[in-house]
């Protein structure tokens, strides 16, 4: 493993542990170079998944490798400043991760992924799932809040 501060290609695994409800392993290490400490996350990756994304005119406009990293960040950013448990945001986007790569499909449709994070972040948290659903549904005026915030009460009361 590369050390992120002098780049020499020694380190020293000094702790490992579960992380990500077991999903994962978290591993401390100490660059042999410059002793800098540094942490890693070891992940199964099931298969490789390119991710089709749809262009403006709705046709499948380009493709790219699943990047755990982006979804990441889409899901934290919905979920800011909530109080939401830092364990359970990483479970859902370990869960949506997982769902992609046991479809059986090498070519997911950035769609299907939106709808995947839509549905956890309902369960989840409702300003979250608004936040979200913001930016992928590309909300444009205020009505356009309005009228999904009120099919989000009906879920709630029901």
């Amino acid at each position: 493993m590369r050390c992120p501060f002098c780049a020499n290609e020694s380190s020293q695994v000094k702790d490992s542990r579960p992380a990500e409800d077991a999903s994962a392993i978290r591993r401390r290490r100490q660059c042999e170079g410059c002793g800098a400490r540094f942490t890693t996350f070891e992940r199964i990756q099931l298969r490789e998944v390119t991710v089709l994304k749809t262009g403006a005119d709705g046709e499948d406009a380009r493709r790219e490798p699943f990047d755990r990293s982006k979804l990441d960040y889409a899901v934290r950013l919905a979920c800011r400043k909530r109080d939401i448990a830092p364990e359970s945001v990483d479970r859902l986007i370990s869960g949506v991760q997982r769902q992609i790569e046991t479809r059986g499909d090498s070519e997911v449709p950035s769609a299907v992924i939106g709808e995947l994070v839509m549905e956890g972040l309902r369960q989840l948290d409702s300003v979250a799932y608004i936040r979200f659903a913001s930016v992928y549904r590309e909300f444009s005026e205020a009505s356009d809040f309005e009228q999904f915030a009120s099919t989000v009460r009906d879920v709630a009361s029901e």
